[in-house]
């Protein structure tokens, strides 16, 4: 953690000493002054160091707001995930239970619906097959009356 102290001068001719102090106004001169000052870390303090110091510059009413509305953010993220994956969750389940037997009556009925109708186009075919070749008046053909089994 890092500690602040409040160091006095006790002569004001020292302050000439500081890094940040200058006489003169120009940019070169405060460029070097805060190049000479080491910002790099030291051994003793890491970069959490650093930022939990930066506790001290927030005012604490404005640190409550601040996490209190992270928290609220948090929070309502976590909700509206969770009633999200719910609704997911109900309308893929009931697609899945209403829908997919569904789908596979419908298909079932298209297949019966296009059966019948190969079947009525076979017996068109064949009846006008039929009208197309009249029997002969000189044959002698005994009407068929549906299959008989051999020997019969």
């Amino acid at each position: 953690m890092v500690k602040v102290e409040i160091v006095e001068e006790k002569d004001p001719q020292s302050s000439g000493n500081s890094p940040y102090a200058s006489t003169s106004s120009s940019r070169h001169s405060s460029q070097e002054s805060i190049s000479s000052v080491s910002s790099e870390l030291s051994a003793e303090e890491n970069l959490y160091d650093r930022i939990s110091a930066l506790v001290d510059i927030v005012p604490p009413t404005t640190r409550h707001n601040i996490s209190t509305k992270v928290s609220k953010a948090v929070s309502f993220v976590k909700t509206s995930g969770k009633v999200i994956g719910n609704i997911v969750w109900i309308v893929t389940t009931s697609a899945l239970l209403v829908g997919l037997p569904l789908a596979l009556s419908l298909e079932d009925e298209a297949k019966i619906v296009a059966q019948e109708r190969e079947m009525m186009a076979q017996q068109q075919g064949a009846q006008q097959v039929r009208s197309a070749y009249p029997p002969q008046p000189g044959s002698n053909q005994a009407p068929q009356k549906g299959i008989v089994p051999p020997g019969f």
